[in-house]
């Protein structure tokens, strides 16, 4: 009889993709943030340090991180008080079309996010569809500076990110018991009272997914707030992607990238683990 391969042997290409395309990559940026650059770009080993982590650790830096923190908080805020009613009316009241709700939610991913962005300019702009339909309806005289604002920022990032906070927090809710929430029913619970006590922390492993897969994509965006925020909402990613392409000093941006990394998959961890016993039972 020939024997079943095991959970490690079945693991294996898993392990492999990922160490191929996460670990090799990350190891390289680990590297590049120990060595220096020349004036034309090119990056140095001659004597590596550790240079490069204190530079990013200068203050200066501070407020683009507050900035950074301040609008993926809000995205997160937003994408989950947006998606857990849409995830919720899906599996509740989706039926047989559940699974094409489910293709029009993730329908974004099949266009570029940077045109969809550049779609936010013309929604928002001075001249854009927004202001041109208020001024239609009289309801203003001058056009509203909607654009290269912080809310234009939050509410870019919400757009594209939402999809993130939709689909773990559908997941979550399917699963739930209806008859959990019918026995809450029967012992006079209100609707609202059965949501809070039993719906609720059900799906709470859901709401911490949602979270997690919306913050950590969300601090770590440069083309939303580049693009809608212009030259005035500056984050740390921005700092990066302009240390790669501007500066041309990939160690200085390697180290930040690390930094940031670390100090976001601490986080997590540390709200996953707070979160422990409502996410377990």
């Amino acid at each position: 009889m020939r024997r079943r391969p095991g959970p490690g042997v079945l693991a294996l290409p898993g392990l492999a993709w990922l160490a191929l395309f996460f670990l090799v990559p990350l190891a390289i940026i680990v590297v590049v943030s120990l060595g220096d650059h020349d004036r034309f770009g090119k990056i140095l080993f001659d004597s590596p340090s550790l240079d490069n982590y204190t530079a990013a650790l200068d203050p200066m830096f501070l407020g683009p991180v507050w900035n950074s923190l301040r609008y993926a908080a809000a995205t997160t805020i937003l994408c989950l008080l947006i998606g857990y009613p849409v995830a919720y009316w899906i599996s509740r009241y989706g039926g047989r079309h559940k699974t094409l709700l489910l293709v029009l939610v993730m329908l974004p991913f099949w266009t570029s996010y940077l045109i969809r962005t550049y779609a936010w300019i013309t929604i928002l702009g001075d001249v854009g569809v927004v202001n041109s339909l208020l001024s239609a309806l009289g309801v203003v005289d001058e056009p509203m500076i909607l654009l290269n604002t912080e809310f234009s920022v939050v509410l870019g990032m919400t757009y594209g990110f939402l999809p993130f906070a939709i689909l773990p927090l559908f997941v979550s809710i399917d699963r739930l018991d209806d008859a959990l929430v019918s026995a809450a029913r029967d012992l006079y619970a209100s609707g609202a009272s059965a949501f809070r006590h039993v719906t609720l922390p059900l799906t709470m492993p859901g709401i911490v997914a949602a979270s997690i897969l919306t913050f950590i994509p969300a601090i770590g965006d440069f083309v939303t707030p580049d693009l809608l925020g212009g030259a005035e909402t500056t984050t740390i990613a921005k700092i990066i992607q302009g240390q790669f392409l501007g500066a041309r000093d990939w160690p200085a941006g390697a180290a930040m990238g690390v930094l940031l990394m670390a100090v976001t998959i601490i986080a997590s961890l540390a709200v996953i683990r707070s979160l422990r016993r409502e996410v377990l039972g």
